[in-house]
């Protein structure tokens, strides 16, 4: 399997190479040359496979130099830190098949996906005898989870930027109380896409990239998406008795990659109708899927911190199938959004999205009561972000199909919209006892570029 970028400036490379590139250095994302099908019957060998079984019979598609027991060792490693023997187990309530992804050491989705990538590093930089220093942007998960994934690791240093005071209390503490040598918290005094524009702008210096051996593991990583992957057919294999069957996923996003994984595993044949979308108001994503209208404006502070973004990076990965696979395509559209702030899309493209997704927008109101209602319903508690993806399953249930939503955090990391809506405090796992107690670090900064660069340049490997 042979790696492209989507604005087709790379010549094809390996998945250890794509890895350990992050993002392309023609600016653009990595995608598998051709993404693999899978046929009916080997979907129905899968169905009754353990999650690291599946893992490995999924992800081994797509990564065929790593050889197969060294792939299986280092998915067993990334799963034993989970409190679940499930991995990601489904609960169903209300009427909604709620698969949860919070079992993972930070108890937020970013683990599935960032315990593995730490161990890839890991396993690549001691074979390559190799250094790197990862850089990434969070909105609030992503840090946490890579931190934890990553800590203590040799030849890793990790630079996690996170907008300073925008991410919840809990978010921000499980990033900063990592005190681990390699392990370096950089507050930016600006919104989460003023972190990612300068994540994005270190990476496309490819003197500096080069100089400093950046790594990434924001999901503009390859391996982060293909991690995701897994739990969609996981999931649709605990909800369905066969392949007969279509499902709906319901997934809360603002950056798109969870969602573009589910899009990969319908792609790969997982009979799923239809993926939906759900955002906050922080709605950009809604409106390309509803009205084709994919323009910036400002981004707005909501009770779902993890998804106020406007720019959505993976957005790049989807809009490379939807111009059929043109890469000359790719480039112009971003071109014309750098000088305009909008893109255009013909009739056709318009069609083909409206066959892939459904959308939905929720609002602030409209969370803390669905996270209400549903536990005066069910008793089962609901963070900000799978409750606007809970909003958004309960009004399309009249489809007819099973619905399946993504849980995307615990409930405890978002204690005080919990508390708001329910009046009731989350019960905290063992993991965050006594969480502001504990002694923190971390470095506030300008949204400066060349302040994050000095910064990095001084503390890196």
């Amino acid at each position: 399997m042979k790696y492209i970028s989507t604005r087709g400036g790379i010549e094809p490379i390996s998945f250890k190479e794509a890895v350990m590139m992050g993002l392309a250095t023609d600016g653009g994302l990595l995608l598998p040359e051709t993404i693999p099908p899978v046929d009916r019957r080997t979907l129905e060998s899968w169905r009754n496979l353990s999650y690291r079984e599946l893992a490995f019979q999924v992800i081994s598609l797509f990564c065929d130099d790593i050889p197969s027991h060294d792939l299986k060792l280092l998915i067993n490693r990334s799963y034993d830190s989970f409190d679940h023997s499930e991995i990601t187990p489904i609960v169903t309530k209300g009427g909604v098949h709620i698969l949860e992804l919070f079992h993972g050491p930070t108890l937020a989705f970013k683990d599935v996906a960032l315990q593995l990538l730490g161990n890839l590093f890991e396993y690549l930089l001691k074979e390559q005898g190799r250094k790197m220093n990862i850089v990434g942007a969070t909105s609030g998960d992503t840090g946490s989870a890579a931190i934890y994934g990553v800590r203590g690791k040799e030849n890793i240093a990790i630079f996690i930027l996170h907008p300073h005071g925008k991410t919840s209390p809990v978010q921000a503490l499980q990033m900063t109380t990592v005190l681990d040598d390699n392990v370096h918290n950089i507050a930016v005094k600006g919104t989460f896409d003023d972190c990612q524009n300068m994540v994005k702008a270190l990476f496309n210096d490819l003197r500096f990239k080069e100089e400093y051996s950046l790594g990434a593991v924001n999901s503009i990583n390859w391996a982060r998406v293909l991690a995701q992957v897994v739990y969609y057919f996981y999931a649709y294999f605990r909800v369905t008795k066969g392949l007969e069957e279509q499902v709906i996923f319901s997934v809360p996003t603002g950056n798109f990659g969870d969602i573009f994984a589910g899009y990969v595993a319908k792609r790969m044949g997982l009979p799923v109708r239809s993926l939906l979308l759900a955002t906050n108001e922080n709605n950009i994503l809604t409106r390309f899927v509803n009205s084709g209208d994919y323009s910036l404006s400002s981004v707005v502070p909501t009770l779902s911190p993890s998804m106020d973004i406007q720019v959505a990076s993976n957005f790049e990965r989807y809009l490379f199938y939807l111009f059929g696979e043109n890469p000359e395509r790719v480039r112009e559209a971003f071109a014309r959004f750098a000088e305009t702030g909008r893109m255009k899309f013909s009739a056709i493209e318009r069609e083909t999205v409206v066959a892939d997704f459904l959308s939905q927008s929720v609002n602030r109101q409209e969370t803390l009561d669905t996270i209400s209602s549903f536990f005066q319903e069910t008793g089962y508690l609901l963070d900000p972000h799978t409750a606007v993806g809970v909003k958004a399953s309960l009004d399309h249930l009249n489809i007819g199909l099973p619905l399946i939503c993504l849980a995307t955090a615990h409930p405890a990391k978002f204690d005080e919209a919990v508390v708001t809506a329910t009046g009731r405090e989350p019960e905290r796992p063992a993991s965050l006892a006594g969480i502001e107690g504990l002694p923190s670090r971390c470095d506030v900064l300008e949204a400066d570029l060349a302040a994050v660069r000095d910064f990095i340049e001084r503390h890196a490997l």
